[in-house]
């Protein structure tokens, strides 16, 4: 017997089967049904509903909402007086798809309540998602040479078109800029397509060149200022369904077949056939400050704030391509090539040719600067490069950087806006790597130079204002004076008489506070990174000061090293196991045993090896590169020089320059001593493993950066060194079906090998050692750079460590892959001509 509950439950389903589906011809005539009852059967004639008897198909929902808004818009034309089209459904002037209007039907009806005003509200808009793109700014020829390109032929139609929508540069001139940026690999047509593109803001709306710039870099802040969106891909998915109308099964189809989370986002478009109303363009200013309101949400109830912007943003692009670079940058994977050194180029050039209206600095004309030669050219961009590029690594801060541009161009005075600031990290000097001890000798020949401990431990650039303000940050730029409280602590008693304020660099090393054991850098990424109490610390570190780069309001970076370094030991007190000073030795190319037992030493000491610094500015402008002068004992020592090469070289400078990689500086590891050379390398993809490892990831696809474009191409694959614990963590982090392994290849990924069976996305670095670099058919790595049709591989890679103080963008470049080859091709060229000498001297024997 059925139940009472059952049977109201097979009623329901039975009444709710019987009923006819409704379409939109229900709702809009439960509007109409004020009227009179002939009124309401000539609307169900209009409506598109089949009369009993007659051979008339029914409207399907899309015809019937076209019919209903020609309609609607014959009667606003009626009520206002105007004959325009309703620019919802988009003009023939701006390449949207044009509605054939439908004739009006000969049974007059009353006007709606909305339209009596002259302005049609609430009405139903439909507009086509492919047609409601830019056609204006997707026509620009961004990607044309600087010389020949002219904003002013562009600028004032654009602000035309911007006025309609407030007045700012809309997100398309950016989307814009990015899909030529993407389609190419020519960095210089990426620097082109920049500099065009800024030229074009500056002159039609300059106050969006800033967030135009930062979304660019994909950023939102400088590294200092910790501004992290916290998007998940949870909300981007759930913002896509709901703005393209997709269900989860057709999501993850279109996810599995492509994997990038952006051309997902552009193909999950291109199945929005139709929108309900136009969307309001995207500004560059607006996206900006979504990302910033996204960052700044806090607390209870932001999750749903953050959704809501998202939801708003994916809604309101317009066409595939602003949607695949908006939810690119939510990603935080915009993937362009404007990085950090090509995009000061970029603003470099655009500054030299343009600048905003009422601005009054000097430019160049670009018909002027086409007449020169290509040497000429070249010395004009390199000046305004090496100025902008200078103040950037003095004061990396957008923020700062581009109005002060847009005031008074590239001038003088961006030096004394942008330079050395307290509580504003410097880019930090780095060391150039060599080879060996003998390679080390070779290049500071005539010279007098230091010898200080590599200790392994996390760089630490410490400010210190005259009101007791301390700041620490990290070589990233990121701050961690939370990380350091002790360090906070102990600034002010280092302090000497009369120090006032001072930035100072040193190495922040995990010890053993009672002995002073130096610990390994292991050690000290066990201590907690945030909000540390001095009372909680257990793991010690002393500060080794090796440089001072401002002091009492003074910048020293002009200041030869030796003079710094005086100031340091002199100006600051020692204190054992907290605060001291790097160990070092002054030394000449001549004393090759001492320098080699203080090697040793070093890497006794479980530090990495030695930093070596040349002391003073050169007399002379230019040094023969000799080797040194064998040692007198007759005995043999791993210095032994090969055959004297001559050559002409610029000379050495003692100075500190941020963001450079000099020869004034020198690195020698233990590693590189002992003729086993490391990379530090992104892994990007991974097979099943077979047998014993069929649980894990085996073997694991490697790459190099491409530091000009963004990308990564494939070098090797690994499959030595690793631990059965470190794969089952391994696959624990790229588990499948995670947020961090994918099924198909990304974009920014180049490899032409057999495809892995997952794809990792990159968020890690691995040091990795081998044997020897090879040219290989099948990886693409450094391809173009020693060999046109062939990249670079490497013999017997072996996994040796993670490389926890390196980002992504840290790893080893393609270019530094190819220096490493043709050091090997020198040294294999110089054994050979040994060899040769050798032979001969037998022969003659």
């Amino acid at each position: 017997m059925v139940s009472p509950a059952k049977k109201r439950k097979l009623n329901s389903d039975a009444s709710q089967k019987s009923a006819p589906p409704r379409g939109l011809e229900y709702f809009f005539a439960k509007q109409r049904q004020n009227g009179t009852s002939s009124d309401s059967e000539s609307t169900s004639r209009e409506d598109g509903s089949a009369q009993p008897g007659s051979q008339e198909q029914p409207l399907t929902d899309e015809e019937l909402a076209r019919r209903l808004q020609a309609e609607w818009d014959a009667e606003v034309r009626a009520v206002s007086g105007q004959n325009t089209p309703n620019p919802a459904l988009g003009s023939t002037d701006s390449g949207s798809e044009q509605l054939a209007p439908t004739p009006q039907l000969s049974q007059p009806r009353s006007p709606l309540p909305a339209i009596h005003t002259g302005k049609p509200k609430n009405t139903l808009s439909l507009s086509s998602a492919g047609a409601t793109e830019d056609q204006l700014s997707a026509s620009i020829p961004l990607d044309e040479s600087p010389l020949t390109f002219n904003p002013a032929t562009y600028v004032a139609r654009l602000q035309e078109s911007w006025t309609v929508d407030g007045g700012r540069a809309t997100y398309a001139l950016l989307t814009r800029c990015f899909v030529l940026v993407n389609g190419t690999k020519s960095r210089i047509k990426i620097v082109d397509t920049l500099v065009n593109c800024i030229r074009v803001l500056i002159e039609g709306d300059s106050a969006s060149l800033l967030p135009a710039v930062w979304l660019a870099t994909n950023a939102i802040s400088p590294p200092y200022i910790s501004m992290e969106l916290g998007i998940g891909g949870s909300a981007i998915s759930k913002a896509l369904k709901q703005a393209c109308g997709l269900d989860n099964r057709a999501l993850k189809a279109i996810y599995d077949k492509l994997g990038d989370p952006g051309d997902v986002a552009f193909e999950a478009k291109k199945k929005q056939s139709f929108t309900l109303r136009k969307p309001k363009p995207l500004t560059i200013d607006g996206v900006f400050q979504s990302l910033v309101k996204i960052a700044k949400a806090q607390g209870q109830g932001s999750g749903d704030v953050k959704q809501r912007i998202v939801d708003k943003l994916l809604q309101d692009a317009r066409g595939g391509e602003e949607t695949r670079y908006i939810v690119r940058t939510l990603c935080q994977h915009l993937r362009i090539g404007a990085v950090k050194t090509t995009m000061l180029i970029a603003l470099a050039r655009a500054f030299l040719l343009a600048k905003p209206p009422g601005a009054d600095f000097a430019t160049r004309d670009a018909q002027e600067l086409a007449k020169l030669k290509k040497e000429e050219l070249a010395e004009i961009w390199a000046g305004a490069e090496q100025a902008v590029k200078a103040s950037f690594a003095r004061h990396p801060d957008y923020n700062d950087l581009i109005p002060a541009l847009l005031e008074n161009g590239i001038s003088e005075d961006l030096h004394v806006r942008c330079g050395l600031t307290l509580h504003i990290p410097l880019m930090p000097m780095l060391g150039a790597i060599t080879r060996d001890l003998f390679e080390m000798l070779c290049k500071m020949q005539g010279s007098e130079f230091a010898c200080e401990y590599k200790y392994d431990g996390q760089r630490a650039q410490i400010h210190c204002d005259a009101e007791g303000k301390i700041s620490i940050f990290s070589r990233h730029l990121e701050l961690m004076t939370d990380k350091y409280p002790d360090l906070v602590s102990l600034i002010p008693k280092i302090r000497g008489e009369g120090v006032q304020t001072f930035i100072m660099e040193g190495e922040a090393v995990a010890v053993d506070r009672a002995t002073g054991e130096l610990r390994n850098f292991q050690t000290l990424t066990n201590r907690a990174r945030k909000d540390v109490a001095i009372g909680s610390i257990t793991i010690d570190v002393c500060l080794f000061a090796f440089d001072l780069m401002y002091l009492n309001g003074e910048s020293l970076l002009d200041q030869p090293f030796r003079r710094r370094r005086e100031l340091l030991r002199t100006r600051f007190v020692e204190i054992p196991h907290h605060f001291t000073w790097v160990k070092t030795l002054d030394a000449t190319s001549q004393d090759q045993e001492s320098i080699l037992a203080f090697f040793n030493a070093a890497t006794d000491s479980k530090c990495e090896g030695i930093m070596v610094k040349l002391l003073d500015n050169p007399a002379t402008e230019t040094q023969p590169n000799n080797a040194p002068e064998p040692p007198s004992d007759p005995q043999p020592t791993p210095l032994k020089p090969p055959p004297e090469k001559r050559t002409r070289r610029k000379p050495l400078l003692a100075t500190y320059t941020p963001d450079k990689r000099l020869e004034s500086w020198l690195k020698v590891k233990k590693d590189y001593a002992a003729t086993s050379d490391t990379l530090d390398l992104i892994p990007i993809a991974a097979w099943h493993g077979q047998g014993r490892k069929a649980r894990w990831w085996s073997p694991i696809l490697l790459a190099v950066r491409d530091d000009e474009t963004g990308c990564l191409e494939a070098v090797c694959k690994c499959m030595s060194g690793f631990t059965d614990a470190f794969y089952k963590a391994n696959k624990e982090v790229y588990a499948e079906g995670g947020t961090n392994a994918h099924v198909r290849k990304p974009g920014f990924v180049e490899y032409a090998g057999p495809a892995p069976d997952v794809w990792f996305e990159p968020r890690e670095v691995w040091e990795v050692a081998f044997a020897d670099v090879t040219l290989s058919p099948t990886y693409t790595a450094a391809i173009g750079l020693v060999s046109e049709e062939r990249g670079l591989s490497l013999r017997f890679p072996r996994f040796l460590r993670r490389r926890e103080d390196k980002g992504v963008e840290e790893a080893s470049t393609r270019g530094f892959l190819a220096g490493l080859w043709r050091k090997q091709e020198e040294r294999v060229d110089v054994g050979k001509e040994v060899a040769g000498v050798e032979q001969e001297e037998d022969m003659e024997a």
